[in-house]
């Protein structure tokens, strides 16, 4: 196991991966993020989208389809976006580990200084009048805890934003700090995050504990 001695308070953000569901509050941290020299935006699907129309012509250089990235297209229906080696290599690669390092030279791996992400609303979908357990199964995501609790682990270096409501603060700490972010906020970033996926989690382990074989299986057609 690795035993991190050394971190920086003060981490400059230089490639970010976002991809949410909700996506309220872009129209604030993306041009937030953009601001800082450099930046490099990486995203998927409706939320590439998203950034695209809200960056317009400022797009070109500085948002980037993950796909593109990872040289893997997205599987149909969505299901397998992010759920890359190299994605997690730039993650969780921690500070001051040479090892690390060369992992990311070999395969040309970019570190990703912060993820931010929220999930499927499962909660709101399951709980809907004339909702089934397909509608529910549906919304049960994987690679968003996935990044979330990989980037919040890695909060020595990589700030894990999951919550809308932390886009403006995020943004402030980028502005006043030229463009780092502060020890202090990624385990603050990290404590809600881990939270976040807990309550989530939660919240699927309830719904299907409460189903019977019946409810559970009755959307479906079984061939015996």
């Amino acid at each position: 196991m690795n035993r991190v001695g050394q971190v920086d308070d003060r981490i400059m953000v230089r490639r970010v991966l976002i991809s949410v569901s909700d996506k309220g509050g872009l129209e604030t941290l993306v041009p937030g993020l953009t601001a800082v020299e450099g930046l490099v935006i990486y995203s998927t699907g409706g939320t590439y989208e998203r950034i695209r129309e809200i960056l317009g012509d400022q797009a070109q250089g500085r948002l980037k389809q993950v796909s593109e990235y990872t040289g893997q297209p997205e599987m149909q229906g969505g299901l397998v976006k992010t759920l890359d080696y190299r994605i997690y290599l730039g993650i969780l690669s921690e500070p001051y580990n040479e090892a690390h390092e060369q992992d990311r030279r070999r395969l040309a791996a970019d570190a990703i200084d912060m993820v931010v992400v929220n999930l499927y609303p499962f909660r709101s979908v399951s709980s809907r009048a004339g909702a089934d357990a397909e509608d529910a199964r549906a919304n049960i995501d994987i690679g968003g805890p996935c990044m979330l609790r990989a980037a919040a682990k890695n909060y020595l270096r990589v700030a894990a934003v999951c919550d809308p409501s932390d886009y403006r603060r995020v943004v402030d700490e980028l502005e006043h700090s030229g463009g780092a972010t502060l020890l202090e906020s990624r385990l603050r970033l990290a404590q809600k995050a881990f939270g976040h996926t807990a309550q989530y989690d939660r919240a699927i382990a309830d719904y299907l504990c409460d189903r019977s074989p019946g409810d559970a299986l009755a959307p479906y057609e079984v061939i015996r």
